[in-house]
């Protein structure tokens, strides 16, 4: 069966998009603060160009979900949103979490991940995923914005070796040590949109797509600690 999915993700300091064509992959990353709006369009149409492909053509959009910045997440989905009813296209949302979970498995190939982003206010958001041999991750940890304190104690019954990804664990080096399961630090401090895309395809292949219009944001925190923020009172 032939699959073509687009994966754009700016919910974290990181703006990429990545394309799957029948097991084909073109991506492109980069690290841009503040300047999401600008690149990720253009790097949408770059990814497109070089397969000869337009949106009309592809099955579905995913686009990373979050947690991550407020604004970086909100600018994800209004751009899924807004390319996915163009095109007519229905939209798989996907953790940024669970998209860093499986660029561990990509890069290192341990089936444990410990995801943590700096979330700042002294809190990380964080998760714990297993992978099963179908490609399907499981959250050991649900996802949660705790103090890394916290997550530390709720890591206490873990067991095997585990990938850790996220810029929490720089921003937090003590945590890596108070971990008692065994640990391994790996290059994946961000969410890259390739990675979305194992999980996308499996996604469409369940049939657990929905309409561009009910596109939802994962923000963890709830609207009133955002609006104790600087700059949001």
């Amino acid at each position: 069966m032939s699959t073509r999915i687009l994966a754009l993700d700016t919910a974290t300091e990181a703006c990429s998009v990545a394309l799957y064509n029948n097991g084909e992959i073109t991506a492109d990353f980069a690290v841009t603060p503040r300047e999401h709006t600008q690149r990720i369009l253009p790097m949408v149409q770059a990814v497109l160009a070089q397969q000869n492909l337009r949106l009309q053509d592809l099955d579905a959009l995913a686009f990373g979900q979050g947690p991550g910045s407020f604004t970086g997440v909100r600018i994800g989905v209004g751009t899924a949103q807004g390319l996915a009813l163009g095109a007519e296209l229905p939209v798989i949302g996907v953790s940024s979490l669970k998209t860093m979970a499986e660029g561990v498995f990509r890069t290192t190939g341990l089936t444990r991940a410990l995801v943590a982003i700096d979330a700042r206010m002294d809190e990380i958001y964080c998760a714990a995923y297993t992978r099963d041999e179908q490609g399907v991750f499981h959250a050991q940890l649900a996802e949660a914005v705790l103090k890394p304190a916290d997550f530390i104690t709720r890591c206490a019954g873990l067991s095997g070796e585990w990938g850790l990804a996220g810029t929490g664990w720089a921003a937090y080096p003590d945590m890596q040590g108070a971990i008692s399961a065994p640990t391994q630090m790996t290059d994946i401090t961000l969410p890259h949109a390739q990675d979305m895309l194992p999980l996308a395809v499996i996604a469409l292949r369940q049939g657990e797509t929905v309409p561009a219009d009910a596109a939802e944001p994962v923000y963890l925190r709830n609207e009133v600690t955002w609006k104790k923020l600087p700059g949001r009172e």
